[in-house]
């Protein structure tokens, strides 16, 4: 009986690398295994009694009421072209300097993911825009994908980012199950990132620089062009980095919830593809319906994830867990090492949601137990997980890029030009983990 927690994690890794729907085989490997177990005598039913609480308990949380919100202004902004603006004008006012437009897509990116905080549409759209331009200035093609796929990831890292709500939610709700009461909420979560997001981007452009320093071949000198001006400067960069101040710096300051902001940003992004001519009804329709479908999506696996983890600690898993992690080598460094390497890996072949909810509700509440601020326990998932866009052969970012990218760029040039920015990530990983208040300074400093 002690292993069969352990033996329905795998079947559900299984029929997920199977392709079958996420929030359909977590709740129905949960409910297969429960009435096994209740019919052999292993599960009291009394225990299932709380599903439909928990259910309702999802669908009544305030704060996953964001994922919409902040979905809306994603989709809103990406078709306002605000990508197409802003890659525009970085491009002219790096000018022909040499790497000028990986470093472009590299701030833009940045931007983006701080107004929009969805890793695919920013693959997307930048591999639709910069890539055919960097092609035709003889970038080298591993360099231009690899930059292209890594800018998309900051969305994970970069507030306003939706990992970084359904994480902040999933730890709380792990601590709030198992000891009472909230040790770390979204907003935290928002603060505690910033500093390791700017850390990342700042990495990405060293690293093109050097490599173009190293190899100018990689990145030929462009052709002059007229440099853009304060004002049309102005004109790409105003509305967005507006937009961004306000829903950021709501939270930043306390003024608004997550939830709150999310709200704000959507209907700052509404007026702002109003004013930008970009909007009818027809587009209003679109947008709408992406909306709802990504949300519906992700609020159904919420469910069988719920349903899951309440299966799973039912049987004893979340026990079992407690007693492997507490007898590693290391104590709490050990624990966190092996937890953050099977995250590594299970980035391989799962999705970052079922990540969010199927690993960390068993892992969370021993790691919390055993001290680990939970602060900085979020932003190393974090980044672990936006490392998992990039590894090949399941990285979503390559698969994205690969969708849009021209036949003559092979798929081991995408992901020869990702293995680098793999290899930033998992040292910043490193650097945070040797230094933890690179993720928990500032929320304290802002909380006194």
């Amino acid at each position: 009986m002690e292993y069969i927690p352990f033996v329905m994690f795998a079947v559900v890794c299984l029929a997920l690398m199977a392709g079958y729907s996420v929030a359909l085989t977590l709740g129905g490997a949960a409910l297969l295994f429960a009435g096994i177990s209740v019919a052999m005598g292993w599960l009291n039913p009394i225990m299932l009694n709380a599903t439909a609480q928990r259910i309702f308990g999802v669908m009544n949380n305030q704060v996953l009421v964001a994922v919409p919100l902040f979905v809306f202004m994603g989709v809103m902004l990406e078709r306002a072209k605000i990508a197409e603006n802003l890659l525009a004008a970085m491009s002219r006012m790096f000018g022909s300097l040499r790497g000028g437009l990986a470093l472009s897509v590299i701030i833009v990116g940045m931007l983006l993911a701080a107004s929009t905080g969805i890793v695919g549409a920013t693959v997307v759209t930048m591999g639709m825009l910069s890539l055919p331009v960097m092609m035709k200035r003889g970038y080298d093609p591993a360099l231009s994908t690899g930059t292209i796929c890594a800018s998309g990831t900051l969305g994970q890292i970069i507030p306003p980012s939706i990992v970084l709500i359904l994480l902040g939610e999933s730890l709380a709700s792990a601590h709030r199950s198992s000891f009472g009461g909230e040790p770390v909420n979204v907003g935290d979560l928002f603060i505690g990132a910033l500093i390791p997001g700017l850390l990342l981007v700042l990495a990405y452009m060293v690293y093109v620089l050097v490599r173009v320093a190293v190899n100018p071949s990689l990145a030929p000198a462009a052709e002059s062009e007229a440099p853009i001006s304060a004002r049309e400067l102005l004109r790409s960069l105003v509305l967005p980095l507006t937009l961004i101040f306000i829903v950021l710096g709501s939270i930043l300051s306390g003024v608004a919830t997550p939830t709150e902001a999310a709200a704000i940003g959507a209907a700052g992004a509404l007026i702002l593809a109003l004013v930008q001519r970009q909007l009818g009804f027809s587009q209003l329709l679109d947008v709408m319906r992406a909306t709802t479908r990504t949300s519906s999506m992700v609020f159904l696996i919420l469910v069988g994830a719920t349903i899951f983890s309440l299966v799973f600690r039912a049987l004893g898993g979340d026990a079992q867990v407690h007693a492997l992690l507490s007898q590693m080598p290391g104590g709490i460094v050990g624990a966190v090492i092996v937890v953050m390497l099977v995250m590594f890996l299970l980035g391989f072949i799962l999705d970052f949601i079922e990540i969010i909810y199927v690993v960390v509700p068993i892992v969370a509440p021993v790691l919390l137990a055993m001290g680990v601020d939970p602060i900085w326990l979020g932003i190393m998932i974090a980044l672990n997980l936006q490392t998992s866009f990039l590894t090949p052969p399941f990285g979503f970012a390559l698969f994205y890029l690969r969708g849009v990218t021209p036949p003559q760029i092979s798929t081991q040039s995408i992901y020869k030009g990702a293995l680098p920015f793999i290899a930033i990530q998992l040292g910043l990983l490193l650097l945070l983990g040797l230094f933890p208040n690179l993720a928990t300074w500032l929320p304290a400093w802002l909380g006194q």
